[in-house]
């Protein structure tokens, strides 16, 4: 009987372990919520400036929506937040259940499609913002944000809580590999 009872303390001792791990999974899909989220509230709702001018009926406007680049970043976070929410109810299953192997698998899988999509609308809109900072002499484009430097605090700001989803996302996915590897 000694040597079943080893046996089942390590059966025992895997789930927990899992059930560890998927309470992490838990915690950081909530923390790639509120950076993917943040960062489309902040592009979406906050980025836009106007510059007064010397003429009175003339307005300069610098918004979010001036350029597809960002509109993308504010669409790409915005879906990968809807995401992250649903998958928050597998996560949970996963703390319940913790020997669940396809959900798992299912989960590698969107979230492996999510970090794409959500690294493609971060690394474009990073792009602008470089721009927008330092411009480019050879193809005339001068830098915008010594005049518009409100709009380009919070275009830059709101890349940083896309990137920790990047992150957040790498990190789920080996915590989900980890997992499925332990059943």
């Amino acid at each position: 009987m000694g040597a079943s009872e080893a046996g089942d303390d390590s059966k025992d001792s895997k789930p927990n372990g899992n059930r560890g791990i998927s309470f992490l999974d838990f915690l950081m899909r909530i923390v790639a919520i509120l950076g993917t989220l943040g960062s489309a509230i902040a592009m979406g709702l906050t980025s836009n400036e106007n510059l007064p001018s010397f003429e009175q009926f003339i307005r300069f406007k610098a918004e979010y929506k001036d350029l597809p680049t960002f509109t993308f970043f504010v669409v790409a976070n915005g879906i990968v937040s809807a995401y992250l929410a649903v998958s928050l109810v597998l996560s949970i299953l996963h703390i319940v259940m913790s020997g669940a192997r396809i959900t798992r698998v299912v989960l590698i899988f969107f979230d492996t499609v999510m970090m794409a999509f959500l690294t493609s609308g971060a690394s474009a809109a990073a792009a602008i913002v470089y721009l927008a900072h330092k411009g480019n002499a050879r193809a005339n484009w001068i830098a915008i944000c010594q005049h518009y430097n409100s709009f380009c605090d919070r275009a830059s700001g709101s890349l940083v809580g896309s990137f920790i989803g990047v992150l957040v996302f790498l990190l789920l996915i080996i915590l989900s590999a980890l997992a499925l590897s332990r059943n």
